[in-house]
Parts: structure tokens; C-alpha cells; sequence
């Protein structure tokens, strides 16, 4: 564990605190009740509520019993160590070397996204940059001021649509290791699939960009799969990785010819040309108790949990804008920015299930409480939620929908006070030896501290330096 005066989070075996959040959040994933988890493993329901509560030890015993009643991986409870993708004995040297050469060009990648993302946003001209981040954005993406979020109006156009950028051209094949002898893979996710998978992988139905700009108050969206980004996006990422590696003391400038997938994308903010396929990235932000400042909540992504934006701070929550199931009546249900927001509270925040589609039914948001408590907060005046623009990961070239919550410290206990510090992309992270959901200050230092020497997702970035720029306007 690294623990400073600055951002803490974990490095390594969980802590007996982090052992006690993983079972309670898969005790409530099993919808289970703490006395009949504690019965089916002969202890007291007082003494699951203390190891939950981090007051008392769990043995090893008592580890491999929660790993065996609750289905809880092993290296979750510190019982083995994490996987890092599956391990493959290719005789043929040729395909050995290609994959052995693409993992490790993928790990370097996620241990220098922010650096590399940098270097990306110098690849584009300079009236697109959003300043203080390694994020660009189109005409009319980025407004004068934050936009009050129920304001802007979203049309869904679910005809089908090509693309010409697929990311299995031949452009990408440096990208792509060798699948069998003179056979690549044929996507980028096909590989990382097979090669260095994390926990969280696979393609679901996502809502496409189509047009529109929040300056005008209107989006168009159509539907794609979260594939069709990815084998884009991170071999975007890739390339420039192994372009880096390959030619660590070169500039930017000379780097083009080692970009060729690049290249052929061509125009960022083309969204015909290839699927641009957005994630919505909100930044919440608590009005402490005088004489504290604001908070807002940090997340850390492990490369180990997430396919993208991996090993780099980002704001919480985030997730990609998408319905959450396959079900038609899911597209419809759930093309909200606000459902899709309160969706991933639940998830990152809350460490509840993930929607993943298998319900017969749509979501009740009416119904939900969770949604009910967020819309009456939002109905007193005690939480606002805006949009602060529209941008694109220099890096990856991945779209991001940036919004800001703010909302009282009284109503953040009433609705997340029984938040978790590790959720299934990573941690939420805590300053010094305060709780992650304390937040860190939102203050001049700490915005500038993030912005300018912490590796943070671009999204996340965009949205600290937004918050921060129209802060009076947003917090008074």
C-alpha cells in the first residue's frame, strides 16, 4: 500500500478493509442477506457485518469460504495472484515472437497513456485542443457555458449503417499478431481477447454518434457495437505505442510515417467515416460541510479489470453510452444521457450488478429508487447535473460525452453513503487516509496537480479542467 499525505489507493494483495468490500459487494450481486451467507459458512451474522465493515480479520479459512460460498475469484481475496491474459505455448517461433512482441507493447501502452496521449494531441492542429488535456473537439462541441443536461435533445436513427473504417485494414496488421502462421488476427479485440483479456470484455449494443452539436441542442444517434470502437480506438493507441518504443527520441513530426492507421482515419471528427461511438464521463462533485472545500470523486482503472482508458486516474462515474441490454425495447428505454448516468452511480459508485441485458423486461427507472432519490434531489435543488461538451481522446481518438454533478454533501450521504472502494474497473481513490468517497479537493492546487502531473484519462481531464473553468457558475 502507498500512502501519502496525496492520492492513495492500493498497490498489489488487498487490505483487510478492501477484503471485507469485495464480499459485501458480491454478497449483494448473489442477492444475498449476510445471515445466510454466515449460515452456509458457520460464523455469526455479527462477525460477516464486522469483516464487511473492516473490524475484524478474515482468516485464510475464512477467505477460501467466501471464495467457495460466494464465487469470488481467488485473487480478489488475495488466495492467488491476478492474471494478467492467458498464457499460450506456440511451437512456431514466427507466431510466438509477433505475440509476445504485441503483449508487450500493449502493457507499455497502458503504463504510459497519459504520456502518449500527449504526444497524440500534438498530431492535431491547435484550435481543436482542449487546453490543459489531451482532448480535441469539432465545431459547436465544447459550449460557452455548461448546459443544463435535460436540455439538449437526442434523436435515435436505427437504420442500418456502413463504415469505412472498420480498423481491419491493412493498415492495422502491425497491430494485429499473428494468430496462426502467416494468419493474423482479424480484429484488435480478437486478439486482446485471446491474448491479454481483462476481467471486463465483450461487445454490447452502444448508441452511435450521428451529427449534432450541443451548441445547436440537438444530437442524432444511431447504433453500432462496442467492438466496432474498440478494434479502432486501441489500435489507434497501439500504433502510436509501437511507434514510440520503436523511436523514443523522435518528434511528433516524424512520427506520421509510422502512423499509417492514423493516416487513413484521416478527419478525427468525421463521423461517417468510421463509428464514433461515445462514453459519457461525469465528474461528481460534493459540496462539503463548511470549512471544507468541494470534493470530487477520483477513480483509478486497473489494466487488469478494463480493456480501455487503463492504468490512469479518470472521474467517476463513466461508462460507455449505451442501452443495457440487447432487447429492442432496451434502444429505446434507455437512450437517456440521465439513465445512463444513474445506471453507472449504480454500478461504480454503489458496487451493484451491472444491467447486462438478461432481464424480459425494461428497466423501471420510474420505479427504481435509486433513480427516484437522484430525481428528487435534482427536484429540490440539492444536486444539478450539466453537460460541459463533447471531445475526442487524442490517443485513441475514442468520443466522450463530458457532464458534472453537483450535489449537497447531506444528500450524498442520503443516497451513496454506503458507497464502495473498489468497484469492477478498479478503485475509488482517497486522499491521504480519508475514505475514497470523501473525494479529493477541488481546489486550484489539486485541479492543477491532476491536470498536470497525474496520468488521467483525457475524458476525466476534460472535465476537471471544464468544472474548474465556469466552477462559479457551477457551485456558486
Amino acid at each position: 500500500m502507498h500512502t501519502t499525505g496525496w492520492l492513495r489507493r492500493d498497490e498489489g494483495t488487498p487490505t483487510t478493509r478492501s477484503i471485507g468490500q469485495v464480499v459485501r459487494e458480491y454478497r449483494l450481486a448473489a442477492g444475498a442477506n449476510q445471515g445466510t451467507v454466515a449460515e452456509a459458512l458457520g460464523l455469526t451474522q455479527q462477525f460477516l457485518s464486522q469483516v464487511e465493515k473492516g473490524s475484524r480479520k478474515a482468516t485464510l479459512e475464512h477467505r477460501r469460504g467466501f471464495a467457495r460460498v460466494l464465487g469470488i475469484p481467488p485473487e480478489e481475496l488475495g488466495l492467488a495472484h491476478p492474471a494478467r491474459g492467458r498464457v499460450f505455448t506456440e511451437a512456431d517461433p514466427s507466431v510466438a515472437a509477433s505475440r509476445g512482441r504485441w503483449r508487450a507493447q500493449r502493457h507499455w501502452l497502458n503504463s504510459h497513456r497519459s504520456e502518449l496521449a500527449r504526444v497524440a494531441t500534438r498530431y492535431y492542429d491547435v484550435d481543436c485542443r482542449l487546453p490543459r488535456t489531451s482532448l480535441i473537439s469539432g465545431d459547436g462541441w465544447v459550449p460557452a457555458a455548461p448546459v443544463e443536461l435535460d436540455s439538449i435533445r437526442l434523436h435515435l436513427d436505427e437504420q442500418p449503417r456502413t463504415t469505412e473504417v472498420t480498423g481491419a485494414e491493412q493498415q492495422t496488421r502491425p497491430v494485429r499478431p499473428l494468430r496462426l502462421r502467416d494468419i493474423r488476427f482479424e480484429t484488435y479485440s480478437a486478439a486482446v481477447r485471446h491474448l491479454d483479456p481483462p476481467r471486463l470484455f465483450e461487445s454490447r449494443p452502444s448508441y452511435r454518434y450521428l451529427g449534432g452539436t450541443i451548441a445547436d441542442g440537438s444530437m442524432s444517434f444511431g447504433l453500432a457495437a462496442y467492438f466496432d470502437k474498440l478494434d479502432v480506438s486501441e489500435a489507434l493507441a497501439h500504433e502510436t505505442a509501437a511507434a514510440c518504443l520503436a523511436r523514443p527520441d523522435t518528434d511528433v513530426s516524424d512520427l506520421r510515417d509510422a502512423l499509417p492507421f492514423r493516416e487513413l482515419v484521416g478527419d478525427p471528427f468525421d463521423a461517417v467515416r468510421r463509428a464514433v461511438i461515445p462514453a459519457i464521463t461525469t465528474l461528481t462533485i460534493r459540496l462539503r460541510r463548511f470549512p471544507q472545500p468541494p470534493s470530487f470523486l477520483l477513480h483509478w482503472r486497473d489494466p487488469d479489470r478494463v480493456a480501455t482508458a487503463a492504468g490512469v486516474y479518470d472521474v467517476i462515474p463513466a461508462g460507455e453510452f449505451q442501452p443495457s441490454g440487447v432487447a429492442l425495447w432496451d434502444r429505446h428505454n434507455d437512450f437517456s444521457l440521465w439513465h445512463n448516468i444513474v445506471r453507472e452511480y449504480s454500478e461504480e459508485l454503489l458496487g451493484r450488478p451491472e444491467h447486462d441485458g438478461t432481464r424480459s423486461t425494461p428497466i423501471d427507472y420510474a420505479n427504481w429508487p435509486l433513480f427516484q432519490s437522484l430525481g428528487a434531489a435534482r427536484a429540490r435543488g440539492t444536486m444539478s447535473v450539466h453537460l460541459l461538451g463533447f471531445g475526442l481522446d487524442a490517443l485513441t481518438l475514442a468520443a466522450t460525452l463530458l457532464t458534472v454533478v453537483v450535489i449537497d454533501d447531506d444528500a450524498f450521504d442520503d443516497i451513496f453513503g454506503s458507497a464502495v472502494r473498489f468497484n469492477e474497473e478498479g478503485e475509488i481513490v482517497g486522499i491521504g487516509d480519508g475514505r475514497g468517497a470523501d473525494g479529493v479537493p477541488f481546489t486550484r492546487e489539486a485541479v492543477t496537480r491532476m491536470l498536470d502531473t497525474e496520468p488521467m484519462a483525457a475524458p476525466g481531464a476534460a472535465c476537471l479542467a471544464l468544472a474548474w473553468q465556469h466552477r462559479h457558475s457551477l457551485i456558486g
